[in-house]
């Protein structure tokens, strides 16, 4: 069956989500190394609220979070892209730029590919022209992505979600 894109990179597909996508991103919601800059691993109930949440954000804002697929082989390897944010920040409310995928996808750029790829979707079909970019100060693996991406650092602050976390409170925040 091939899958329904919205658009697509050079290597990925960007799609809304779907059922059978709850066990797989579960699965990467529960490695320790792809949640390593979070406070805990996510359940398959918090798993699921987030891609009923995506879909409504998209059908709200026209983007989410997408699901998205090698489409070599039409291998879901996670999430790429965009979300509106409202918590207490100097810079909220803002569209965020965000990624999450699976270790078997890490190392070969397909999160910068797909950073710039919603980056494009953002500015030329959504026209949208600011968009943000947080992670926790520790976090120098995306940070580093928000810099290939053109990205530049706007300031850091106490992520008011993470305020009981000490080691993920203190984060950086990039924009273009």
């Amino acid at each position: 069956m091939q899958n329904t894109y919205l658009f697509t990179s050079e290597r990925l597909g960007f799609r809304l989500w779907e059922e059978k996508d709850t066990e797989e991103m579960f699965l990467i919601n529960q490695n320790p190394m792809v949640m390593e800059f979070f406070p805990d691993l996510m359940s398959e109930e918090q798993t699921k609220t987030f891609i009923r949440k995506m879909n409504d954000m998209y059908h709200q804002h026209g983007y989410c979070y997408f699901a998205v697929d090698i489409l070599e082989n039409q291998s879901f390897i996670g999430f790429i892209g965009l979300a509106w944010q409202t918590y207490d920040a100097f810079f909220t409310p803002c569209v965020d730029i965000g990624w999450r995928v699976d270790t078997q996808a890490w190392n070969k750029g397909y999160a910068t590919e797909g950073a710039r790829k919603c980056l494009e979707f953002a500015r030329h079909i959504l026209g949208i022209t600011k968009i943000y970019a947080v992670a926790p100060k520790i976090n120098t693996k995306s940070e580093r992505i928000m810099i290939k991406i053109g990205m530049q650092k706007s300031g850091e602050f106490d992520h008011p979600f993470l305020t009981q976390d000490l080691r993920l409170q203190r984060c950086v925040v990039y924009e273009i």
